[in-house]
């Protein structure tokens, strides 16, 4: 790796982890961060949870997991031309979505109106709790036990943390200093989390048949790009033909927040990485014409993806699941013995509620699905 920046967060002046261990003779602190979040058993898990489309065995649609893979390889590429810690944002990026629940958002809806008298469910702050106290892998501690940096990144990824009742959820939450913005590299994270399904959802759908690629044409920013490709290789397949699409569109926008980015590091001139936390704003931004196409194409996407009709019937069947299960487990808890005895040692009904909560956010669709089917002894359909 090339010589970092001055404002980038630098391994050797970490703040630590919360049980110390020995320095590695050939990995960062950060390096390790990372292999200890490839290597959790809630990062294999993403393999088989939902990003958009319930069913994408056989179909080659986008699971969390090779979302969470694509937006890590974008944060690299991000954080290379900054000059700052690559491993730090892959670290962030590869853990932002350990904390969703079976069947993508719908599921996170469910749980989080189920949830409402106890604090609520939002998957940031569950990927922090995951990471903190629901891995159960070393001798020495729960958690996986990651630096003060990359738990702060991951908390703050999409900025600071105002809200009091999200503050009151996980005790150690004011140790990350909630109220500031995280470093260069969750930041990082955040955006290329944005490039990534923006770029992939449209090829998702195109796979569907939910959108054509002439549809593309609607759109201003990608338009031109349809238009070159559709001039240039006409006689390609469709399937070729929309992957130089995302290919061009994730090349422009990285390129976008790149230049964006370094004419607000220029301005804010940060000496190190304290400087960019209390910058009081986000730095590693889209360009105020990027802003606005961008959001004209997440209202595109909305309009022809997320809110088809396809979509929203897997999404309903998928919070018919999570609400049944949540309803029948509170009052019924037939759970693997570590959870049982978890439960059956919880104090109060929020302590038993919330580690309903925790196992149902763990679940892959399939094992809710095996589940539901399981308890209710009705068959799931999904399209």
């Amino acid at each position: 790796m090339s010589m970092l920046a001055k404002y980038a967060t630098l391994a050797q002046y970490s703040q630590g982890r919360k049980f110390t261990t020995e320095n590695s003779p050939t990995r960062t602190q950060f390096q390790r961060d990372r292999d200890r979040i490839i290597h959790s058993t809630a990062f294999r898990r993403l393999q088989y949870k939902t990003q958009v489309f319930v069913r994408h065995e056989g179909k080659h649609f986008r699971t969390r997991l090779t979302h969470t893979l694509e937006v890590s390889q974008i944060a690299r590429s991000i954080s290379r031309a900054l000059k700052v810690d690559e491993d730090l944002a892959e670290a962030i990026a590869l853990a932002h979505d350990l904390g969703h629940p079976p069947f993508g958002h719908a599921g996170e809806r469910v749980l989080d109106k189920k949830m409402q008298i106890w604090g609520g469910f939002e998957h940031n702050l569950q990927s922090l709790r995951t990471v903190t106290k629901l891995e159960k892998r070393y001798a020495e501690h729960d958690g996986l036990n990651l630096t003060w940096e990359c738990l702060e990144g991951i908390l703050k990824h999409n900025g600071p943390i105002i809200n009091e009742k999200n503050k009151e959820k996980l005790s150690f939450i004011n140790y990350l200093e909630p109220e500031t913005y995280a470093g260069l590299e969750a930041q990082i994270a955040a955006i290329a989390d944005d490039i990534a399904y923006n770029a992939h959802d449209i090829d998702d759908g195109l796979r569907a048949g939910l959108i054509k690629l002439g549809d593309l044409m609607e759109v201003e920013i990608l338009a031109p790009i349809v238009k070159t490709i559709l001039h240039q290789w006409p006689h390609i397949s469709e399937q070729r033909q929309a992957h130089e699409v995302q290919r061009r569109l994730i090349t422009a926008t990285i390129e976008d927040v790149i230049t964006s980015s370094r004419e607000n590091i220029i301005r804010l001139n940060p000496q190190n990485v304290n400087q960019v936390r209390n910058a009081g704003k986000q730095i590693i931004i889209f360009s105020e014409k990027f802003t606005k196409l961008e959001k004209e194409l997440k209202q595109f996407m909305y309009k022809n993806i997320y809110n088809s009709s396809e979509v929203k019937k897997d999404a309903r069947r998928g919070e018919k699941i999570i609400a049944k299960l949540f309803d029948f487990l509170i009052q019924t808890p037939i759970l693997p013995k570590d959870w049982q005895n978890k439960f059956d040692l919880a104090k109060n009904e929020k302590k038993r509620a919330r580690i309903i909560c925790d196992y149902i956010a763990g679940m892959t669709d399939q094992y809710a699905i095996d589940l539901y089917e399981q308890i209710f002894d009705e068959k799931v359909k999904l399209s």
